[in-house]
């Protein structure tokens, strides 16, 4: 007997694009909410630098506030757009890859890197 996925637990693709609401949430093209729920800038062995944005899909009361208000939003662009070879051009120009894109229960999640070089 084979078994069948439930449609609900299925992944879906990565947003389109995603645009700043306000700073650390964004939307996508179909309305849902991308809360940015961790921001790490890593050093590498070599000269340059990677910064890794962690977005997790959760619905976000319009006038909720945000646990994590200390992360360095300044970082993000204002806006992804998805391009092909699993990455985002953000409105700044710069390229971030997707590092993963998973669901753990109910919430989705999407990691994306960026390689951060000497003087930015």
């Amino acid at each position: 007997m084979a078994s069948v996925a439930s449609p609900s637990l299925l992944l879906r693709a990565p947003p389109h694009r995603l645009c700043v609401q306000r700073p650390g949430i964004y939307r996508d093209e179909d309305g849902r909410s991308w809360v940015t729920v961790a921001l790490c800038i890593s050093p590498s062995q070599r000269r340059e630098h990677s910064i890794r944005v962690h977005l997790w899909q959760i619905p976000v009361h319009p006038q909720g506030t945000l646990f994590f208000n200390q992360l360095p939003f300044s970082q993000l662009p204002l806006t992804w757009q998805l391009c092909p070879r699993k990455q985002y051009q953000g409105s700044d120009s710069r390229t971030w890859r997707i590092v993963d894109h998973d669901q753990i229960g109910a919430t989705e999640q999407l990691t994306l890197m960026r390689q951060l070089y000497h003087g930015e």
